[in-house]
């Protein structure tokens, strides 16, 4: 891998799924010897949480994971972040609408579904668990375990392939 491909992770607030993508998507990267070569990073496409710390709850269940996403602060979506990024990665089909609604014409990033690179019999969305229970976050995290190795894999086989 020579050139850096630039991933963002999607959601509405960018403080349970998106930034938990991130997380585990980063992991992995690192996992792999890759660091050097992705540019990693999350945002909400409401403006709701601003600056804040991921939901504890997301916190604490990506730790079980062996993920920290402590200190990432959620932002808001830009439009120059489609240009900015190769992936645009969205959680579920809400924002992903949102994205190409806000998208300019002949963006630089490709707009995807999460879960698509989940692997055949996978929900199509990682559902929202903010207002869900403890299970909600666990399942969140092994939805976006799964994801976010099948997305490394994906964009591997693409460079290797380019």
């Amino acid at each position: 891998m020579t050139n850096r491909t630039s991933t963002l992770f999607v959601c509405m607030g960018n403080i349970c799924r998106s930034p938990s993508a991130e997380g585990f998507f980063r992991r992995h990267v690192s996992q792999a010897g890759l660091t050097d070569s992705l540019s990693i990073d999350s945002a909400g496409t409401h403006g709701y949480h601003v600056g804040h710390a991921p939901d504890h709850r997301a916190i604490a269940e990506a730790l079980k994971f062996d993920v920290d996403i402590a200190a990432l602060r959620a932002r808001r979506v830009d439009t120059s972040d489609f240009e900015r990024f190769d992936y645009m990665i969205a959680m579920d089909h809400d924002n992903l609408r949102l994205l190409e609604h806000m998208a300019p014409r002949n963006p630089r990033a490709r707009l995807s579904l999460m879960m698509d690179f989940a692997g055949p019999g996978e929900p199509a969305e990682v559902p929202d668990p903010y207002y869900g229970s403890t299970a909600d976050f666990v399942y969140m995290c092994e939805l976006l375990e799964r994801a976010t190795a099948g997305l490394l894999a994906h964009i591997r086989a693409e460079i290797d392939a380019g």
